[in-house]
């Protein structure tokens, strides 16, 4: 069971029924069968002062990656050199992007701060978003993108190259999400990537 109703919208195609009962059953479900749940949390707790206060090591930002990548998106190949990519970079440049990123006013100034590191892309950004402030960001991928489409909450697919403009779409989405059903933006999440994993 996924948690989610495929409802008809009239077409061949179907939408899910994001209501806040079915994010309340999806985001259980996330919680009693994800691996990262329990460490998810931990770190949502920790991260956002370590980031903004600029102390914190490498393996702290490099967790993050390991994080986005490890999911199970993508294959172990691909990860393994995204990773790698990330080690790159000069561990003073680090420190002084995501602390910039985790203090900064606006989401442009906080993507460019962190996209100015090897290996940082708009979704690796938002993976460090979601850890800075997750009140009020989630990492964005094409499994989550799709639980909101076929939600009827984005009207385009994944983009081939996501940017800003496409994560702020997507993030006004999760937010709206959570704002209609009196969740937070991180059940939310969790939600979407469930509706993605059967």
């Amino acid at each position: 069971m996924t948690g989610y109703e495929a409802l008809g919208d009239g077409g061949n195609e179907t939408t899910t029924d994001l209501t806040r009962e079915r994010i309340d059953v999806l985001s259980d479900e996330y919680e009693a069968r994800e691996p990262f749940d329990l460490v998810e949390r931990e770190h949502t707790e920790t991260l956002p002062r370590a980031f903004a206060a600029g102390d914190f090591g490498r393996r702290d930002a490099e967790w993050v990656v390991q994080w986005y990548f490890r999911r199970g998106t993508v294959s172990d190949r691909e990860r393994r050199e995204a990773e790698e990519r990330f080690l790159d970079n000069d561990y003073e440049e680090m420190v002084d992007a995501i602390q910039g990123a985790a203090t900064a006013d606006t989401l442009d100034e906080q993507l460019g701060a962190l996209t100015t590191l090897t290996g940082v892309d708009v979704p690796v950004a938002s993976a460090f978003l979601a850890y800075s402030h997750p009140e009020e960001y989630v990492a964005v991928g094409e499994r989550e993108w799709a639980a909101l489409a076929a939600a009827d909450e984005l009207d385009e697919p994944y983009p081939e190259t996501v940017t800003p403009a496409a994560y702020r779409q997507y993030i006004r989405a999760v937010r709206s999400v959570a704002e209609r059903t009196g969740h937070d933006c991180w059940t939310v999440y969790r939600a979407l990537w469930r509706v993605g994993a059967d």
